[in-house]
């Protein structure tokens, strides 16, 4: 697939790898995706709260670009106050397994660089 040029919410990809960083790359989307799939269903403050140091103007800007790649679904409720929850697609769940070998592999990395500073 590396000659094939990719279209998906107007932007074009030449690699398959550039596709899946622009989805699920940078420091938060990851662990939004991780706690999601911790919890099932959080509601947008729950998720929040649970990571700490995101703004609320940054969560809301990966919660976008996960639900226009389809990973995450908003669930809206109308009542007063308004009631959002967020959970994993699909396709959001399909990109665990990636996730659990990219914590496996922080883990050893960690433990390694920890074992080689005791020597």
């Amino acid at each position: 697939m590396s000659d094939k040029i990719m279209k998906i919410n107007n932007k074009e990809y030449s690699c398959a790898i550039e596709l899946t960083l622009d989805i699920i790359g940078g420091k938060w989307k990851p662990i939004i995706l991780w706690k999601l799939a911790q919890n099932g269903v959080l509601r947008f403050s729950e998720l929040k709260r649970s990571m700490g140091g995101i703004t609320q103007k940054m969560l809301t800007q990966q919660l976008r670009e996960l639900e226009s790649y389809e990973m995450v679904h908003r669930e809206v409720y109308a009542e007063v106050p308004p009631k959002v929850e967020y959970s994993l697609t699909k396709q959001g769940k399909s990109v665990m397994p990636i996730l659990d070998v990219m914590c496996k592999w922080g883990t050893d990395y960690y433990e390694g660089i920890i074992s080689e500073k005791k020597e």
